[in-house]
Protein backbone atom coordinates (compact mmCIF):
# COMPACT_ATOMS: atom_id res chain seq x y z
CA UNK A 1 0.00 0.00 0.00
CA UNK A 2 1.33 3.61 -1.07
CA UNK A 3 0.71 6.92 0.23
CA UNK A 4 1.47 10.35 0.82
CA UNK A 5 1.34 12.12 3.70
CA UNK A 6 1.95 16.08 3.86
CA UNK A 7 1.60 18.30 7.14
CA UNK A 8 2.62 22.05 8.03
CA UNK A 9 4.20 21.83 11.27
CA UNK A 10 4.45 25.14 13.34
CA UNK A 11 7.99 24.34 14.64
CA UNK A 12 11.66 25.06 13.82
CA UNK A 13 13.03 21.82 11.30
CA UNK A 14 15.77 20.96 13.38
CA UNK A 15 13.52 20.42 16.68
CA UNK A 16 10.76 19.08 14.22
CA UNK A 17 13.79 16.78 12.91
CA UNK A 18 15.24 15.90 16.26
CA UNK A 19 11.82 14.59 17.48
CA UNK A 20 9.97 12.74 14.19
CA UNK A 21 13.51 10.95 13.22
CA UNK A 22 14.70 10.16 16.76
CA UNK A 23 14.22 6.36 15.98
CA UNK A 24 16.95 5.77 18.99
CA UNK A 25 14.20 7.31 21.47
CA UNK A 26 10.70 6.67 19.50
CA UNK A 27 9.93 4.04 22.49
CA UNK A 28 10.73 6.83 25.76
CA UNK A 29 8.88 9.67 23.10
CA UNK A 30 6.11 7.63 21.93
CA UNK A 31 5.75 4.49 23.87
CA UNK A 32 2.19 3.35 23.15
CA UNK A 33 3.22 3.09 19.39
CA UNK A 34 6.49 2.04 20.49
CA UNK A 35 6.78 -0.57 23.50
CA UNK A 36 10.85 -1.45 22.13
CA UNK A 37 13.52 -0.03 20.39
CA UNK A 38 16.79 -1.31 20.01
CA UNK A 39 19.71 0.22 17.82
CA UNK A 40 22.04 -3.05 16.77
CA UNK A 41 24.33 -0.89 14.97
CA UNK A 42 25.28 2.50 13.94
CA UNK A 43 28.43 3.59 11.12
CA UNK A 44 27.96 7.21 10.12
CA UNK A 45 24.29 8.14 9.17
CA UNK A 46 22.74 4.79 8.83
CA UNK A 47 21.49 2.75 11.85
CA UNK A 48 19.82 -1.26 12.20
CA UNK A 49 17.33 -1.23 14.67
CA UNK A 50 15.43 -4.05 16.04
CA UNK A 51 11.60 -2.22 16.38
CA UNK A 52 8.34 -3.52 18.27
CA UNK A 53 5.73 -0.88 16.75
CA UNK A 54 2.12 -0.61 17.43
CA UNK A 55 -0.33 0.47 14.75
CA UNK A 56 -3.93 0.39 15.47
CA UNK A 57 -4.79 -2.99 17.51
CA UNK A 58 -1.72 -4.92 15.49
CA UNK A 59 1.87 -5.58 16.92
CA UNK A 60 4.80 -5.55 14.30
CA UNK A 61 8.41 -7.00 14.88
CA UNK A 62 10.53 -5.68 12.27
CA UNK A 63 14.13 -4.99 11.99
CA UNK A 64 15.22 -1.92 9.98
CA UNK A 65 17.64 0.68 8.46
CA UNK A 66 17.53 3.85 8.99
CA UNK A 67 19.51 6.22 6.80
CA UNK A 68 19.51 10.61 8.05
CA UNK A 69 20.74 13.91 6.66
CA UNK A 70 20.05 15.80 9.26
CA UNK A 71 18.07 17.80 8.68
CA UNK A 72 16.64 17.64 5.31
CA UNK A 73 15.63 13.63 5.43
CA UNK A 74 15.22 10.43 7.12
CA UNK A 75 14.75 6.96 5.47
CA UNK A 76 13.14 3.60 6.58
CA UNK A 77 13.73 0.53 5.04
CA UNK A 78 12.24 -2.89 6.59
CA UNK A 79 14.57 -5.37 6.00
CA UNK A 80 13.37 -8.28 8.30
CA UNK A 81 10.21 -9.42 9.89
CA UNK A 82 6.58 -8.39 9.57
CA UNK A 83 6.24 -5.46 6.75
CA UNK A 84 9.26 -7.05 5.22
CA UNK A 85 10.13 -4.64 1.95
CA UNK A 86 8.45 -1.61 3.42
CA UNK A 87 10.10 1.85 3.20
CA UNK A 88 9.33 5.32 4.36
CA UNK A 89 10.88 8.22 3.36
CA UNK A 90 10.42 11.66 5.28
CA UNK A 91 11.62 14.77 3.99
CA UNK A 92 11.98 18.22 6.06
CA UNK A 93 11.62 21.71 4.53
CA UNK A 94 11.62 25.27 5.98
CA UNK A 95 8.57 26.64 4.81
CA UNK A 96 9.06 30.14 6.59
CA UNK A 97 9.29 29.07 10.45
CA UNK A 98 7.40 26.38 9.97
CA UNK A 99 8.58 23.10 8.62
CA UNK A 100 6.79 20.89 6.01
CA UNK A 101 7.29 17.46 6.29
CA UNK A 102 6.53 15.15 3.42
CA UNK A 103 5.95 11.13 3.90
CA UNK A 104 5.87 8.91 1.23
CA UNK A 105 5.29 4.93 2.70
CA UNK A 106 5.43 1.60 1.33
CA UNK A 107 3.93 -0.30 3.15
CA UNK A 108 3.91 -4.21 2.36
CA UNK A 109 2.22 -6.95 4.63
CA UNK A 110 2.47 -9.83 3.09
CA UNK A 111 0.45 -12.38 4.42
CA UNK A 112 -1.45 -9.71 7.03
CA UNK A 113 -2.67 -7.81 3.95
CA UNK A 114 -5.49 -9.50 3.93
CA UNK A 115 -6.14 -9.09 7.58
CA UNK A 116 -6.17 -5.70 7.85
CA UNK A 117 -7.96 -2.87 6.10
CA UNK A 118 -6.19 -0.30 3.38
CA UNK A 119 -7.67 2.33 4.99
CA UNK A 120 -6.67 1.67 8.85
CA UNK A 121 -2.78 1.70 7.93
CA UNK A 122 -2.96 4.72 6.41
CA UNK A 123 -4.90 6.43 9.27
CA UNK A 124 -3.18 4.56 12.27
CA UNK A 125 0.34 5.78 10.22
CA UNK A 126 -1.26 9.28 10.27
CA UNK A 127 -2.23 9.25 14.41
CA UNK A 128 1.39 8.06 14.90
CA UNK A 129 2.53 11.20 12.72
CA UNK A 130 0.07 13.76 14.48
CA UNK A 131 1.36 12.46 18.32
CA UNK A 132 4.63 13.15 17.25
CA UNK A 133 3.83 16.87 15.70
CA UNK A 134 1.77 17.62 18.63
CA UNK A 135 5.58 17.07 20.74
CA UNK A 136 7.12 19.07 18.14
CA UNK A 137 4.82 22.33 18.31
CA UNK A 138 4.31 21.52 22.42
Amino acid sequence: MRFTLEKLIKADRQRVFDIIANYENLDKILPKYFPSIRVRSVRENTAVVEEHVKFGNKEYIMMTKHITKYPESHEVFVIGGHAKGSHFVENYEKDGQNTKLTINVDFRLGRFENIIRRTDIKSDYNLVIDELIKIAEG
